[in-house]
Parts: C-alpha cells; sequence; structure tokens
C-alpha cells in the first residue's frame, strides 16, 4: 500500500504545487501524492512555467484547501512556509512533520526575467528536496 504525503503551503499556489509535481513524477507508485494550503490562492501561472521548463506539467492543479482528515492520515506532512507550519493543526503522532523553509517565489521581485529566476532557483531546490525525502522515507 502507497504512502501518503501531503506538502502544505498558505496559498497552494507555487511552492506545494511544485512539490507535488516533482514527488508526482519521482515517486511513481509508492507514494500517494497531496498539496493543499491554508489559504489557497490560485496555481500561479509562473509555477506552470517553471515545472513546465523542467520536463513536469502542473497546469492541471488546481489550489485546495487543507483536509484535516487527508492530514490526520497522512504519513509524511511537509510544510513549505512558516505559515503553514505554525496554522498546521496538530497531526497524530506518528505523522512525521518536515518543514522547508523557503522563500516565496510569488513575492519575487525585479523585472520578469529575475522573477523567472527565483521560480527556477526555488523549483530546483524542491526538486533536491523531494529527491531526498522519497529516498530516505522509503
Amino acid at each position: 500500500m502507497p504512502k501518503k504525503i501531503v506538502f502544505l503551503c498558505t496559498g497552494n499556489s507555487a511552492r506545494s504545487q511544485m512539490a507535488e509535481g516533482f514527488a508526482r513524477t519521482l515517486a511513481g507508485a509508492k507514494w500517494d501524492v497531496y498539496s493543499a494550503g491554508t489559504a489557497p490562492a490560485g496555481l500561479n501561472p509562473l509555477a506552470v512555467k517553471a515545472m513546465a521548463e523542467a520536463g513536469v506539467d502542473i497546469s492541471g492543479h488546481t489550489s485546495k484547501t487543507l483536509d484535516p482528515q487527508l492530514l490526520a492520515s497522512a504519513d509524511v506532512v511537509v510544510t513549505l512556509c512558516g505559515d503553514a507550519a505554525e496554522s498546521c493543526p496538530l497531526t497524530p503522532p506518528e505523522v512525521k512533520r518536515i518543514h522547508w523553509a523557503l522563500p516565496d517565489p510569488v513575492k519575487a521581485t525585479g523585472t520578469p526575467e529575475d522573477i523567472m529566476t527565483t521560480f527556477r532557483a526555488i523549483r530546483d531546490e524542491i526538486k533536491d528536496r523531494v529527491k531526498t525525502l522519497l529516498e530516505t522515507e522509503e
């Protein structure tokens, strides 16, 4: 039976969506992969673009509200921002909680290329972390 992992962020618009996309691609049938937000804000088009550049299509993803039952039934919950880590409801003791304090690429400033560079850097960091997580949690 596959393990269940939930990637949680405030808006479920960029970081958690990218993590879900990479995990679905890298984990195959070993994991059931979900993402959610404490205050869903819609899928960010720059996250879709950054992931497409990496060969992962998340264009069909949607921002989802955190489901307490999903959270309680997860094997691993990964929060990708401080707000989500602080506002995430309690989980049963057997649920492994991990926090990745990653900057929000949605808040990047500068030229369009500067902003896209930020999205790419966060995307690449998330890919590395997801790959390591999946290898260590098998």
